[in-house]
């Protein structure tokens, strides 16, 4: 598996490097945004490491540049522990997973595998309900009126609505399923309003349904 690691901190870069290329990845290491933009225009990766706080330009930026260019990799952010605005703002641009500095290797393994491993099970699936169609592979989501494009977390979550449609999932439910509980439900509950927005912006139907307890998809 292809990864790109993009990490100023030389000594560091080097470090993760070598331990994942014993865990068997595949790492292009580079060391400011601009070069992680260049190199993620040029080359296929199954996943890619950006760390935020990084020169020329930050993580943000390189994630926003990869998603407006329609560049879907799985990306996981790395923050600094007590940076929460960084990682809404990542997983807002559609960052799919983050994780704090400083990190323990078997959990970045672990989260590297996960991800790529969720993005590969919903690759070559297209799901309808009624005007609504998501395209799992290319992360499209459209209706009659418009389309747009979802992140990869977005995906998982969108199609766990869509294939199971009417069906009761709480914050609880949605962290366990989509993260295999990494995740907190204040996370799961702001993908949700994501989705209820670009819902909202291509179909006129409430789609996403909010109960005392939970959520359902009830188009």
């Amino acid at each position: 598996m292809k990864i790109l690691y993009a990490e100023d901190e030389k000594q560091l870069s080097t470090a993760v490097t070598e331990i994942l290329k014993i865990e068997g990845f595949d790492v292009t290491a580079v060391y400011d945004g601009r070069q992680a933009w260049e190199t993620v225009q040029k080359e296929y990766f199954d996943a890619v490491v950006l760390d935020i706080m990084m020169p020329v330009m930050d993580g943000i930026q390189v994630l926003e540049y990869m998603r407006l260019n329609e560049i879907f990799t799985p990306v996981l952010m790395l923050t600094a522990k007590s940076a929460v605005n960084d990682r809404i703002e990542g997983l807002a641009n559609g960052a799919d997973d983050y994780l704090s500095k400083p990190f323990a290797m078997k959990e970045l393994v672990a989260r590297l595998n996960s991800m790529i491993r969720r993005s590969n099970e919903y690759r070559h699936s297209v799901l309808k309900s009624g005007n609504i169609t998501l395209d799992t592979a290319s992360g499209e989501l459209k209706s009659d009126k418009a389309s747009l494009r979802l992140s990869n977390s977005e995906i998982e979550l969108l199609s766990v609505f869509m294939k199971n449609r009417n069906s009761l999932y709480t914050l609880s439910d949605i962290n366990h399923i989509v993260w295999n509980d990494k995740k907190d439900n204040s996370t799961a509950e702001l993908y949700v309003a994501y989705l209820k927005n670009k819902l909202g912006r291509i179909c006129s139907e409430e789609n996403i349904v909010s109960v005392e307890n939970g959520y359902y998809f009830g188009v």
